[in-house]
């Protein structure tokens, strides 16, 4: 019998946070090669990317596999990775958007694993790696996300929002920050925050731990709902005190660092490949949103309050070798009823996935900060995984 009280814990770093920048600086070079395909008539189907990013002091490395446009120079690289440092707002003396030093170090695709992925015009191309992907839905928000990882990340959305418009004391911030909220559950559900963490870099020297938590409090009461914040509700707030050199310059960065940040939070299996940096063969991403995908819209047509989908995959293979899908006790249906839905309602190899959800396309920089799932979906295809559009075909398959 699964606990119904208990307190639950996820945190979230913006999109100044040393791997985040590098999550960033990856997601726009995949974007790149997508905007430029497009721009020289090139098919977005044959783009492929595995882009790899550190940041340290001053410096920025890129790494990886490419295929694309010949128009796409080192020069390129480095000038989208400067506007995406300069865009965080990175203009600090050990981290500096202009003056930064940047090598590229691209290369192309290995021809052993373009041979595995590539399709003949009469087969489907098969996934690009092996792996296993997690998709996850619930009730306790109206985005069909764990409580603890959406508050965490609406959090430090809204301190970046404030510093970015220079509003009031928020500018004294920068770019870099950590919050996170420890959920209190009763009945399984969630009902208010026993524990609020938010560490924040500050530009100000003269700056005291109470001096930043006077300017990020109203923040994190109007993100929380109302009656959460209690007098109980213990804060810590920069608890280490000072906070003046933060980003790559206190801390090296690197791609794919944060991927529980990027799901769940913990509140969901997670199946260990990063998302940042790979275009949508990669299996990693495209099964991962596909998945979610299938979880949100099953639990958005009333058929569970709870849904985790795994799907597995075999470099080479287009078929996924398995789709698993636990509706933890909360299933209108049975589980097995479920899995022959979801393989009814959307073809999941990986170019089925990649048409389905248009995913060949210039829409991942803007998943690299503040979670890539309990998002609106954009006009121009942006989250797309987060439409629900398959309620009533969910509904038609198990009736």
């Amino acid at each position: 019998m699964s606990r119904q009280s208990y307190l639950f814990t996820s945190e979230s770093v913006s999109e100044g946070h040393p791997d985040k920048v590098c999550d960033r600086i990856s997601d726009e070079i995949v974007d790149l090669f997508f905007r430029e395909a497009l721009a020289v008539g090139l098919d977005p189907r044959d783009v492929r990317v595995a882009a790899e990013t550190l940041a340290t002091t001053n410096r920025v490395v890129i790494a990886g596999e490419t295929r694309g446009p010949k128009t796409i120079t080192p020069e390129l690289v480095a000038h989208v990775a400067r506007m995406a440092i300069r865009d965080i707002g990175y203009e600090q003396q050990g981290f500096h958007w202009e003056n930064a030093t940047i090598d590229v170090l691209l290369h192309p695709q290995s021809a052993d694993i373009a041979r595995g992925v590539d399709a003949a015009e009469e087969k489907d191309e098969g996934a690009g790696d092996q792996g296993i992907m997690f998709g996850y839905a619930c009730r306790e928000t109206p985005e069909l996300m764990p409580a603890p990882i959406y508050y965490s990340h609406k959090i430090l959305q809204n301190l970046a929002a404030a510093r970015k418009r220079k509003e009031g004391d928020a500018a004294k911030l920068g770019p870099d920050s950590k919050s996170q909220v420890t959920v209190r559950y009763e009945n399984g559900k969630p009902v208010g925050v026993t524990q609020i963490v938010v560490s924040t870099q500050h530009l100000d020297p003269n700056l005291t731990s109470n001096d930043v938590r006077t300017i990020v409090e109203p923040y994190v009461r109007k993100t929380l709902p109302e009656g959460w914040i209690t007098p109980a509700t213990v804060w810590h707030v920069n608890p280490t005190g000072k906070f003046e050199i933060g980003g790559p310059d206190g801390d090296c960065g690197l791609t794919g660092r944060k991927i529980i940040v990027d799901t769940y939070g913990g509140a969901a299996p997670h199946g260990g490949g990063a998302f940042s940096g790979k275009d949508p063969t990669k299996v990693d991403r495209s099964a991962a949103y596909a998945a979610r995908y299938l979880a949100k819209n099953i639990v958005a047509a009333g058929l569970a309050d709870r849904c985790t989908i795994q799907l597995s995959y075999a470099i080479g293979v287009a078929e996924p070798l398995s789709i698993y899908v636990d509706t933890h006790g909360t299933g209108q249906v049975s589980e097995d009823a479920l899995e022959k839905a979801v393989r009814n309602v959307m073809k999941l190899t990986p170019r089925g996935i990649r048409e389905h959800l248009g995913l060949n396309k210039p829409i991942y920089a803007r998943t690299a900060a503040y979670g890539h799932f309990g998002r609106q979906p954009d006009a121009d295809g942006g989250f797309s995984w987060e439409k629900l559009d398959l309620v009533e075909k969910l509904k038609s398959e198990v009736a």
